[in-house]
């Protein structure tokens, strides 16, 4: 992963753990209601793919084991990983985009319910993702994906060759002078694997996204509904379509790009449809960007902007993210996915320990804190869940008393410790497993392994009936807290 220039190594901020007592005077502790649910507490487990699921995206006793484990620390919400909205093959990620996948998801609900014995709501983020490649070896970029043009042709003074032999040509041409042959696309394609855009408005499916998403959003939503979630969070963050209408970069010309107003068109239009299935009773709210923290991408201004119209249009939460984009993501080596977590941006959406001088923990606040402001002071009272590197008590409650935010966010914390949230609401503080925010667990999914903890991973592993990784090495879930 990126690091800042010039960065230094940061201890974690003391975590001033309350007493029982105290703990339940505090504001992260006290309860909170929007739309149809009231959390106990106002913490909360953001999204988290753990690479789980079935090939076919179908829950797993593994998928189970997971979100039980983060329900017994009786967390507020817990947030299940991005579940896809289409019913296409994408490797071991849930999906909820057919009526078969309900019963699995329903065990699942059930699942956090129980074991949280009532505690927790449960809520899924679902998302849609247009095609991505694996970075190609240069022989079998030419040979299967490369389109040869005349404009090739003129640039290779090869008019006269046949298309194999252009071919050959440029496989054996040195990759910094492909550039004066090969367009930006295509040059990418090379060195880092084809990706669709929400702006080739050339592929008839690109096209047609804001006629397709908005039913496709709903259906999945219905079966979220059907399946006993307590709400759903519609995925408009990091690299993914819904967050690509909203970015800067979003130059589509048909009304849905360009302004403010066009990037955010199918974003609304996507809620509304949602909002008109499952009815007002139901908890529909969305995750976004306060920043995308790359080259004339969105900034504050914009998310501020977004964030007014969503309060407006009736979204019962927003859940404030940053950065996490593929545009300056590091190049991949052959046969591996980009990944949108390796650049700087995906540095602001998950910072490690070393860090420039505004440190690691909550980089995230200031700009969340300004969209609530906007909020409130445009007389809406949509609860705003904050979340990156927020690890001890003092610095959650110190947010929620100063007006920031509303609810507190923490993944990789939660990960490291699924029963540190009550820990502290039992005064026992000083038993927290504490993350050490070295991104252990982002390298994992970032290889699409299995996600674990380096603090709890290798620990117990003769433990009876414990589920292990596929490597057979690490266990599957943190010991439980005895």
């Amino acid at each position: 992963m990126w690091q800042p220039p010039n960065s230094q190594k940061y201890t974690h901020p003391d975590g001033d753990w309350p007493s029982e007592t105290a703990a339940a005077a505090s504001r992260l502790f006290s309860p909170i209601s929007f739309g149809a649910i009231t959390l106990e507490q106002r913490t909360w487990i953001p999204a988290m793919v753990p690479w789980r699921a079935t090939e076919e995206g179908l829950v797993t006793d593994d998928v189970l084991e997971w979100y039980e484990r983060f329900a017994k620390g009786r967390p507020g919400a817990i947030v299940v990983e991005a579940t896809g909205v289409r019913d296409i093959p994408s490797g071991p990620l849930l999906r909820i985009g057919h009526d078969r996948f309900i019963p699995g998801l329903r065990e699942l609900v059930d699942t956090v319910h129980r074991a949280s014995d009532g505690h927790t709501r449960i809520l899924i983020q679902i998302i849609d993702f247009l095609a991505i490649r694996r970075r190609p070896a240069k022989e079998k970029y030419f040979r299967r994906y490369f389109q040869l043009n005349a404009t090739h042709r003129d640039a290779l003074k090869a008019n006269g060759a046949s298309d194999a032999e252009c071919v050959e040509t440029l496989i054996a041409m040195p990759d910094e002078a492909l550039s004066d042959v090969l367009t930006e696309r295509e040059l990418e394609a090379l060195r880092y694997g084809y990706r669709e855009r929400v702006t080739d408005l050339e592929l008839p499916h690109i096209r047609s996204l804001p006629e397709v998403l908005p039913p496709m959003f709903a259906d999945a939503a219905i079966r979220a509904q059907e399946a006993g979630f307590d709400g759903v969070e519609l995925h408009y963050a990091h690299a993914y379509t819904m967050a690509s209408f909203l970015s800067a970069r979003n130059t589509r010309t048909d009304g849905y790009g360009g302004s403010q107003d066009g990037r955010l068109r199918l974003p609304l239009e996507v809620f509304d449809e949602v909002r008109e299935r499952v009815g007002e009773g139901y908890t529909v709210g969305c995750r976004f960007l306060s920043d995308e923290c790359i080259d004339e991408g969105t900034e504050l201004p914009d998310s501020t902007y977004f964030g007014l119209a969503f309060a407006d249009a009736g979204m019962d939460f927003l859940s404030v993210s940053r950065g996490g984009k593929f545009e300056d993501a590091k190049q991949p080596k052959v046969g591996a996915s980009v990944y949108p977590y390796t650049g700087r941006s995906g540095y602001e959406c998950m910072p490690t320990i070393r860090s420039d001088e505004r440190g690691p923990f909550g980089r995230n606040v200031p700009s969340v804190s300004h969209i609530r402001s906007a909020i409130r002071g445009a007389g809406y009272e949509t609860p705003i869940v904050v979340a990156g590197g927020i690890t001890s008590f003092s610095q959650a409650e110190s947010i929620l008393a100063s007006g920031e935010a509303d609810i507190i966010g923490a993944a990789r914390q939660s990960l490291a410790d699924p029963d540190w949230f009550r820990k502290m609401h039992l005064g026992r503080g000083d038993e927290i497993r504490r993350c050490k925010f070295t991104n252990y667990c982002e390298a994992l999914d970032q290889r699409h392994k299995q996600v674990t903890c380096q603090l709890w991973d290798r620990t117990n592993r003769d433990e009876p009936g414990i589920s292990m990784s596929l490597d057979g090495k690490r266990r599957l879930t943190a010991p439980e807290w005895e």
